[in-house]
């Protein structure tokens, strides 16, 4: 038996992490749960969005699935998914993109895998607020150290590119590709402007790409990238990028692939490893039955290969692929009408996952 923490999240999450639970346990894996709150609900009731306990059951469990989380913009607390990812420092950020028959996209066939680093560049965190006396203070140490001048009514973010995080997310894409026979990796960065930071990137992704022979390297300018991904996404394979780049271009390769609905995601590190929906929570659909499970039950395909349950996850896989290829229990955003009277809910979806199991 593996042990395995549920967060349910709130907005649609507890709804589709429900689904997500019984998908799972349809394929036979072993796995024994621990179900634990995260999010706006239980910060009312509690004063703090990510209870002490939930920490723990993650330090302890072989491996967590998350529901989606609601973060407020410009104001609250700040991203649960964030703090996830750098106190257990995990590192990389899985995104594949994969085509589903089924799908509506202007593509097909599609089959990409992001590998984003998760803990450092300008999602570090690293920032000082207009007119602060820290920011203050900044300002004006640098405007002495450089000819270009920073305007004193700015605020500042810290861009952070170390020599270890470059490398180990980098060789972290490489054993990914070697272990599910890919062929190439792709570093994308920005050097040419940013020399320094996104410049050391490109070294040290190139340094190790020397101690991996037996997989394709190259690189590629990020916004060159964003033009070969729409033009001819299919000269690629596993992409490895910075923190907010690799957070940009993961959605835009979901979109290749029908949207974020249908996009898993995993963060993973050195002891452990939080799967999750790339989507939010929308709250506005909490307590509908409505929303497509699809992105989450994905993701729960990604936690079963993460515990070496190889043919449990692809048991998950085929049932999630047929079911959206048939197009008949799926929810209302994968019909050809989003009004279609005939689509399902969130539960009957899983339900229909769940016979082709069986």
């Amino acid at each position: 038996m593996k042990q395995v923490t549920l967060v349910t999240g709130d907005g649609i999450g507890p709804e589709i992490a429900e689904a997500t639970r019984r998908c799972i346990e349809a394929t036979g894996a072993g796995i024994e749960w621990d179900v634990q709150p995260a999010g706006s609900e239980v910060m009312e009731a509690e004063g703090t969005p990510l209870p002490e306990r939930t920490v723990a059951s993650i330090e302890k469990s072989d491996a967590t699935i998350k529901a989606p989380i609601t973060t407020p913009v410009g104001t609250g607390f700040r991203s649960i998914n964030v703090h996830l990812r750098q106190h257990f420092d995990l590192y990389a950020c899985l995104r594949p993109c994969k085509s589903y028959k089924g799908v509506r996209s202007k593509y097909k066939d599609i089959d990409l895998i992001v590998v984003r680093e998760n803990t450092e560049d300008l999602y570090a965190g690293i920032e000082f607020e207009k007119d602060s006396e820290a920011a203050v203070e900044l300002i004006g140490w640098l405007n002495q150290h450089n000819t270009r001048q920073i305007r004193s009514d700015s605020g500042i973010s810290i861009k952070p590119i170390s020599v270890m995080g470059t490398e180990r997310i980098v060789q972290f894409a490489f054993d990914y590709a070697r272990k599910n026979g890919r062929k190439k990796v792709t570093s994308v960065h920005k050097a040419n402007i940013m020399k320094y930071s996104d410049g050391l990137w490109l070294e040290v992704s190139r340094e190790v790409a020397k101690r991996n022979p037996d997989i394709e390297f190259e690189d590629r300018i990020v916004d060159n990238m964003c033009m070969q991904l729409v033009q001819k996404p299919e000269l690629y394979d596993v992409i490895v990028l910075p923190n907010l780049y690799g957070d940009i271009l993961s959605d835009l390769c979901a979109g290749l692939v029908g949207g974020l609905g249908v996009a898993p995601g995993a963060n993973i590190g050195a002891r452990q490893a939080v799967f999750e929906a790339t989507h939010g929570s929308a709250p506005k659909y909490k307590g509908q039955n409505k929303v497509n499970p699809t992105a989450l039950i994905l993701s729960g395909m990604l936690l079963l290969r993460y515990l070496d349950m190889g043919e449990e996850a692809d048991r998950l896989e085929r049932a999630v692929a047929a079911v959206v290829a048939e197009g008949k229990d799926v929810t209302y955003d994968m019909k050809p009408h989003r009004d279609d009277p005939t689509a399902v809910g969130t539960q009957e979806m899983a339900d229909a996952i769940i016979a082709r199991m069986t």
